[in-house]
């Protein structure tokens, strides 16, 4: 992706073109910037339902006047155009068939300023129907992407217009909440300008990390929770019932290739093409055990295998802003530079007390930026699948003389010092002020990888379940491990806070029978998904609802 200086950083208003691509293009429809507020179905959706289901009574809807009355818009309007499409796509190790963002991986990143209201108009011109979370955003709860529960799904044709304002600075990304549809190319960066950048350096690289299976020798990700779910997920979900439109127990979504429209159960799926998937024998003592479930055939650095890697550009000396984001479905990265020690200054978008590092361990949907001065020559930065044995690079490039390192290489610093977010500690202005929990909610984490029955309180996803809280509450959640996994569990409209000072996070790993504990201030209504971000894990039922209640 390209480099941007910190002036380009400060005064950047829309999405900045990846790789070699042009700038996104910053007109929209006319709907898109008119006075209302809620979901607008576009001119492909007509007939189409207005807004998801409504909340059970007693809570809050997303399209109720509580969601407006705390979502005022405010600032500019930045006016994108997306499509999601069927792709071919070149990852340096083979050209695959799959799903994209306007035909690139990662997609264009969007760009706007913290307070500027984001008006984005999807255009799906896939064959099923999708939706699009934005990642770590405190938005206005319609416009959360969750089909079933904040919006209806966009049907293949149709297109919906998202408007939110954005209203905290960092790095925060997008991507579909539809069944396994994340595990395909659909996701991009989503940067937020702070105005007042306390910040300093010269350069900044946005680093995306994925895990790779679409398009592979025949494989697809629907295949994938097919075999990993023993058969129990080969039956089509009914659509609109959740965010992954499936039953919540080995369900799928209407997302596979086999030209449905996901309105309803299309019966077993066919057998699986595809080599097996299923990932054995693999131990990591950085997650307790198991590190996942998938043997992916790649991992990748901004859409590219170490075979023919990105390469980023500096000069010596240079401040160079690294923007880390996980966009895997169920790998965890080891990332470091090789050559050079690491400054995380931010963790999921918000800032922590500066701790230098040689390494960065990373769950999916997690992110980092950390500060490096540039060193003269050629480095690799390489992001190892934690436990999988296997590596994605890309490369800074100071010298134009230097040799670049094979793919093999693996840097001394992959083995050095290593941050984990437990580690670190909120900025001041960040942190939450000390106060005891309102309400608690204890979430015990079960099943196992044999029977693949993920759940939560041993109840596998339902979208009527509810977990109530109330405006004006700080709320701890209890988060219970008792299964032989690791599991990063995320937070939808929110960012809440680790024990003890901790960082400020949306997303936080949880080890195999361990305990974490996280704060957050209720000051966001809606009905908001907490789920595991394994995206097989989230699939196969281990989700559920926090509401607001009236």
């Amino acid at each position: 992706m390209h480099a941007f200086t910190r002036r380009a950083v400060l005064g950047a208003g829309i999405a900045v073109a990846g790789g070699s691509g042009p700038l996104t293009s910053c007109s929209a429809p006319s709907s898109a910037s008119d006075d209302s507020h809620g979901p607008r179905a576009g001119s492909g959706n007509a007939g189409a339902p207005a807004a998801a289901e409504p909340a059970p009574e007693g809570y809050v809807s997303p399209h109720g006047e509580e969601v407006a009355a705390a979502h005022q818009e405010r600032g500019p309007v930045r006016e994108i155009r997306l499509t999601a499409t069927t792709t071919s796509l070149d990852l340096g190790a083979g050209t695959v068939r799959t799903w994209a963002y306007d035909d690139e991986l990662p997609a264009r990143p969007i760009r706007v300023t913290a307070g500027d209201t984001l008006a984005v108009r999807l255009a799906n011109h896939l064959p099923h129907s999708t939706t699009v979370h934005w990642h770590g955003i405190s938005l206005r709860n319609d416009m959360d992407g969750v089909p079933g529960v904040t919006q209806p799904s966009i049907k293949a044709g149709a297109s919906f217009d998202y408007r939110f304002t954005v209203p905290d600075p960092g790095t925060y990304w997008f991507h579909p909440h539809s069944g396994v549809q994340l595990d395909r190319g659909l996701y991009a960066p989503l940067i937020v300008d702070d105005p007042r950048e306390p910040l300093e350096y010269d350069e900044e690289w946005i680093v995306m990390l994925d895990d790779w299976v679409d398009g592979v020798d025949g494989s697809t990700p629907d295949e994938v929770l097919d075999e990993l779910g023993g058969g129990m997920a080969g039956m089509h979900g009914m659509d609109d019932t959740g965010p992954g439109n499936g039953s919540g127990k080995g369900g799928r979504d209407d997302s596979g290739d086999d030209g449905d429209d996901g309105d309803g159960d299309d019966g077993p799926r066919p057998p699986r093409t595809g080599p097996s998937r299923i990932l054995r024998g693999a131990r990591s003592r950085l997650l307790g055990g198991d590190p996942g479930n998938v043997a992916y055939p790649y991992y990748l650095v901004n859409g590219r295998t170490p075979d023919d890697p990105r390469t980023f550009r500096a000069k010596p000396g240079d401040r160079v802003r690294i923007r880390i984001i996980n966009a895997g479905g169920d790998t965890a990265f080891r990332v470091a530079l090789g050559g050079h020690t690491m400054t995380v200054t931010h963790t999921d978008g918000f800032p922590v007390e500066h701790t230098t590092t040689d390494a960065l361990l990373l769950g999916m949907a997690e992110r980092y930026d950390v500060v490096v001065t540039a060193q003269d020559g050629v480095f690799p930065l390489i992001a190892l699948a934690e436990g999988k044995g296997r590596a994605a690079m890309a490369l800074l490039r100071t010298s134009e003389s230097a040799g670049a390192p094979l793919p093999s290489v693996r840097p001394k610093e992959l083995d050095g010092r290593l941050i984990t977010a437990d580690q670190l500690r909120a900025a001041e202005d960040v942190r939450l002020k000390p106060r005891d929990p309102d309400r608690t909610i204890r979430m015990r984490i079960t099943g196992s990888m044999k029977k693949y029955d993920w759940a939560i309180n041993g109840k596998p996803y339902d979208p009527s379940q509810r977990y109530p809280v109330r405006a004006g509450e700080r709320v701890r959640l209890s988060f219970i491990n008792g299964t032989d996994m690791w599991h990063p569990m995320h937070l939808h409209g929110h960012t809440f806070q680790l024990p003890d000072g901790g960082p400020r996070k949306d997303t936080t790993i949880l080890l195999p029978h361990h305990k974490v504990n996280v704060d957050f201030d209720a000051e966001n209504p809606g009905l908001w998904m907490v789920h595991c971000h394994n995206v097989y894990h989230s699939e196969s039922g281990l989700m559920t609802i926090i509401g607001y209640r009236k």
